[in-house]
């Protein structure tokens, strides 16, 4: 068994030695200089660490806003919100469609009023923010932007992201509204808007991390998140906005998995092409070719099966992230494969940061695996097989063309499929699932999420209706449907709509009417 022949993850085959043979190329340039393979910043974290985030989002504003206050009490350097099912298919809570939803995967955000009690205590030219929002991405940043206004803040001195990637929920998630060509515009529409209005927002985080999760492979996700990238820049560019003042404002978001060298060099391989797509498409600012990106640990590889061995898996990925260059991370709680993290689980998941940050030694130079044959060797050979696919892809016309043809899909599904027949087959172990069981009885406490949260958005909704200027909703909600016929940037409208109290909903639904919804 020893000597039969080993892959990575992503089927790459491994030999058992390497040598400098198998390094091909010559060296990489050092950090901060281009394609920065070894990363972004000439001294990385020794001038700065990454951002430690913690990932949360559950219930009411109320609850959410206490679990804010706990992490950032607790040493996290930024905010990271998740919303519940109905706010990111842009449904009100008191929608047919919302119910057995509100509350439960992040939180239910209606109105200005639920985001003003979310950031309720935190100043928000004080904090980064990244929120995962894709389809309503622009009524979240609207919100956003009106809260930290009635706190007195400067908006052009906001710092944050929205995820705002919508081609890989047509590919891998499912969470879109609109078809793939009003989403484009929608989404070009936030970069000429924050270029002018929120110049330091990181107007879309490009997500690998879902495809993933999906079942992708190492480099299927650099590869499909990349072309990806690329239509959006592209769609930019037909707008004819500046590639290298947007160019600035793009970020991106990857998965960690377990499989540590192979991490770290799908990190360094993914930086090296951008900075050349981005070069190629035109960009003369170094700062607009350089691959930023958030890590979160790998959700999909976590067991309801003995969980505690969740926080090792957690450990590795991590520091594959930070091995690999990462400027912002989350960590996932051991229990988030049977519930939402306990404050338990959070703690320990943002331990897990700070341990590796100020304890492992790992972040004293920049790139420190830089040299390793097997490294340099698997950097190597994902950008070579990402670039395969990517060629496939421009083939094809372009990733949106390749997703409306079912091309991503299919690939990332056979993936899963290999996958799950090598978990059958035993090619593959997970410790404590197909190898390694025990009869378990411990159990793990749970955060649970009352059923009563509906109702009390429900009133909520209502409340507020009843006492807004309707006749300023309606002008509000009239504005958006001509700004969307005629062409005009979305964000001013829908920025006065939720100032005027319009909820999320009618905004996403006054947009459906001109766009369709896609089927």
């Amino acid at each position: 068994m020893e000597n039969s022949e080993k892959f990575t993850d992503a089927g790459i085959p491994i030999k058992k030695v390497y040598t400098s043979t198998d390094a091909t190329h010559e060296p990489a340039p050092p950090p901060g200089e281009f394609p920065f393979t070894r990363g972004i910043q000439p001294d990385m974290y020794r001038g700065r660490l990454w951002t430690m985030r913690q990932y949360a989002g559950f219930s009411t504003a109320e609850e959410s806003n206490q679990r804010y206050h706990y992490l950032l009490s607790q040493g996290v350097s930024g905010l990271s919100v998740a919303f519940d099912l109905p706010t990111q298919i842009g449904y009100d809570s008191d929608h047919a469609l919302a119910e057995g939803e509100v509350g439960k995967v992040g939180v239910a955000i209606d109105s200005i009023e639920d985001m003003e009690t979310l950031f309720k205590g935190i100043r928000l030219d004080e904090v980064s923010t990244s929120m995962t929002i894709n389809a309503t991405g622009y009524i979240l940043l609207a919100l956003y932007a009106a809260v930290a206004k009635k706190q007195g803040c400067d908006i052009r001195q906001l710092n944050g992201t929205i995820q705002n990637d919508i081609l890989k929920e047509y590919a891998a998630r499912g969470t879109y509204i609109y078809p793939p060509k009003p989403s484009m515009r929608i989404i070009t529409d936030i970069f000429e808007w924050c270029s002018k209005e929120i110049p330091k927002w990181n107007t879309i985080s490009i997500s690998g991390y879902h495809i993933r999760e999906a079942g992708s492979t190492a480099a299927q996700e650099i590869a499909f998140t990349l072309s990806n990238g690329k239509a959006y820049v592209k769609a930019a560019l037909d707008k004819g906005l500046n590639i290298d003042v947007f160019g600035k404002r793009l970020s991106f978001f990857f998965n960690a998995h377990n499989d540590l060298f192979e991490e770290v060099a799908k990190f360094r391989a993914a930086r090296k092409i951008w900075a050349t797509i981005m070069k190629e498409l035109g960009a003369k600012d170094p700062k607009a070719m350089m691959l930023r990106f958030h890590t979160q640990t790998g959700g999909s590889t976590l067991t309801a099966q003995q969980p505690l061995n969740n926080i090792a898996r957690v450990t590795l990925q991590s520091l594959a992230a930070v091995l690999g260059g990462t400027q912002s991370l989350h960590t996932n709680g051991y229990d988030e494969a049977l519930s939402l993290p306990t404050e338990e689980a959070a703690r320990i998941a943002l331990r897990t940061q700070q341990i590796i940050a100020h304890e492992s030694g790992v972040t004293a130079t920049a790139d420190p695996l830089a040299g390793s044959y097997y490294v340099e060797y698997l950097t190597d050979a994902l950008e070579k097989e990402a670039l395969e696919m990517m060629k496939k892809i421009d083939l094809l016309g372009g990733s949106v063309a390749a997703i409306e043809q079912g091309y991503m899909q299919e690939e990332i599904a056979s993936s899963a499929y290999q996958f799950q027949q090598s978990l059958e087959k035993k090619e593959k172990i997970i410790v404590g699932v197909n190898q390694y069981q025990v009869e378990e009885e411990k159990k793990i406490p749970l955060l649970r999420i009352n059923e009563s949260i509906r109702i009390q958005q429900i009133t909520r909704i209502a409340d507020l209706k009843a006492r807004r200027d309707s006749n300023k909703v309606a002008v509000c909600l009239k504005q958006i449907h001509s700004h969307a016929v005629e062409g005009i940037n979305l964000m001013p409208a829908v920025l006065e709509a939720v100032e005027n109290y319009c909820t999320l909903g009618e905004i996403a639904t006054t947009l459906r009417g001109v766009f369709g919804e896609h089927q």
